[in-house]
């Protein structure tokens, strides 16, 4: 908003400024000649009393009388010249010729020099000097001064605009936070009332619409656990009283059960994590020591799956805030993730960045992700096609989770292309 009030300002002072110099010009040139008529009627009196000074004394005491004048005249300037000296138009000459007098129109239409003839031979010019140092330091402060009053005046005008975007600006920021009851509380008589109404109408259909899905996922995910749950047990009791034969299809339906148990839990998860007003708990932990309790939940499985697997912290790094759950569960996610599409390598590096940010990478060795794809992956239920076969396992929530457990903190989650070959995950947590 300074930027406009000083875009703004800058616009008004540039065009007040050319209309002081550009405006007076156009005037003055398209009535010139009005201009000069009333410049010689003003000036006629003071002519007429120089010229009597003049022809009262002889030609060869005109010098003495020009100083006389020019003396008495102060700070005016009175000259004495010769026609055939002076640079004069032909409408000057002919003026002059004729017996009359002439003036020349200066700036703001008043005359400069006026002139008027002695004889066929010599004239008398009467000049305004410029203005001293300090008339135009004055000239200058009062041009200052109206363009102060014109920021106040702007001021004055652009202040309640200013008040209600920004609050409208705070609004928008809470909204995308996930305080989804935030609204502007701006005055409909407000120049922006009829935009903040639109804007609190949008506000409380969305905070509707994902309250009602947010609902119904949370009761279609509760009202499915309970006969899953039934048909797990039921499928467990059948086992024996089944044929050998059927039994290993059994297993299989027992199987298929168990995964949409699994993916009902990850419904509710990030359920509850796009859940608005959930503060993050805030423990300070040992990095090092935190990142070694996650991975080494799963170190057996990495080494029965001969993966070589690495964590690479600086030395010396301070305890950090963070909430561990969530950190934890999203760490887990990208590890899993890792696991899953790497080849033979897992790397899992901890480091802080100059504005004393924890980031925490995840890298693998693996296929890596395309760099168009790389949004999308981590939007809910998005597979890349490679994996739409299920063979790797997952339903499409873990990085989605992830993202949405790190932005609950105010971090970032970013994928890059890996120095192993495969996709580099980071996650950034601000200090808090």
């Amino acid at each position: 908003m300074l930027k406009i009030l000083v875009r703004l300002y800058l616009i008004t002072i540039v065009s007040y400024a050319g209309a002081i110099f550009l405006i007076p010009e156009l005037i003055l040139s398209v009535f010139h000649e009005r201009y000069e008529a009333y410049n010689l009627d003003q000036a006629q009196g003071v002519q007429r009393l120089m010229l009597k000074q003049f022809r009262q004394v002889p030609s060869a005491q005109w010098p003495e009388v020009a100083q006389a004048l020019a003396a008495d005249f102060a700070p005016l300037e009175v000259q004495l010249r010769r026609q055939d000296e002076t640079e004069l138009s032909p409408a000057e000459r002919a003026r002059l010729g004729a017996g009359q007098f002439v003036v020349r129109v200066g700036e703001w239409g008043y005359y400069s020099t006026a002139i008027a003839p002695l004889d066929d031979q010599w004239l008398v010019e009467l000049r305004n000097p410029p203005d001293p140092l300090e008339i135009n330091l004055l000239s200058w402060g009062i041009t200052v001064l109206i363009g102060a009053a014109l920021l106040s005046c702007l001021l004055l005008w652009v202040w309640p605009h200013w008040r209600d975007l920004k609050r409208l600006q705070a609004t928008a920021q809470r909204l995308g936070q996930g305080q989804l009851s935030e609204r502007t509380h701006i005055s409909p008589r407000s120049d922006i009332g009829d935009l903040a109404t639109v804007f609190d109408t949008m506000a409380q259909d969305i905070e509707r619409l994902l309250t009602q899905q947010r609902e119904l996922l949370n009761a279609v995910s509760h009202e499915l656990r309970t006969p899953l749950t039934r048909l797990d047990f039921g499928l467990v009791l059948l086992f024996d009283e089944v044929p050998p034969a059927s039994r290993k299809r059994l297993l299989e339906l027992v199987g298929h059960v168990r995964e949409l148990d699994e993916l009902v839990l990850e419904l509710l998860s990030y359920s509850r994590l796009q859940t608005p007003g959930q503060l993050a708990e805030r423990v300070e932990v040992s990095l090092t020591e935190y990142v070694d309790s996650i991975l080494g939940s799963f170190a057996e499985e990495l080494d029965g799956r001969g993966i070589e697997w690495a964590v690479r912290a600086e030395a010396g790094l301070p305890r950090f805030v963070l909430d561990p759950r969530l950190t934890a569960r999203a760490v887990q996610n990208l590890i899993r993730n890792a696991m899953r599409y790497c080849h033979r390598s897992l790397l899992l590096r901890v480091d802080m960045d100059e504005q004393g940010a924890c980031l925490l990478t995840v890298e693998d060795d693996g296929i890596g992700i395309p760099p168009e794809e790389r949004q999308r992956i981590f939007q809910p239920f998005y597979r890349l096609d490679r994996s739409r076969d299920r063979a790797t396992g997952g339903f499409g929530l873990g990085l989605a989770i992830s993202r949405r457990a790190i932005e609950s903190q105010g971090g970032s989650l970013t994928v890059e292309q890996s120095v192993l070959g495969g996709a580099q995950f980071r996650i950034r947590l601000p200090r808090g």
